[in-house]
């Protein structure tokens, strides 16, 4: 089913206000209204993304995230870091008290 880009974009405006308009008057984390407005504005988007690659082969810079993939990725970039801690000690065994030269005092070079 193609939709036309240029009625994808003004529905996507549209729950771009909506969305303003309900986060303008939330008044918490737990609000439904705002939730709504979330979910239509992300279909909105998408639905835009998509008319837009289908009539012109072009796509957004934008993604829309899920909150269940966010908690997902967390763990994920932690999991990098651990790998890059144990590179960086294994390469800390390369050196010895040798190559350090020790002047005595440590002030003279001050």
């Amino acid at each position: 089913m193609n939709t036309d880009p240029r009625s994808a974009l003004a529905a996507l405006i549209a729950a771009l206000e909506r969305h303003y308009e309900a986060a303008a008057a939330s008044r918490g984390d737990d609000d439904p209204a705002l939730d709504s407005a979330t979910e239509r504005l992300a279909t909105a988007f998408d639905t835009y993304d998509d008319a837009l690659f289908d009539a012109y082969d072009v796509a957004t810079p934008l993604i829309v995230f899920d909150d269940d993939d966010d908690d997902d990725d967390d763990d994920d970039d932690f999991d990098d870091l651990d790998d890059f801690d144990e590179d960086d000690d294994d390469d800390d065994d390369d050196y010895d008290d040798e190559d350090y030269e020790d002047d005595g005092d440590e002030d003279s070079a001050r």
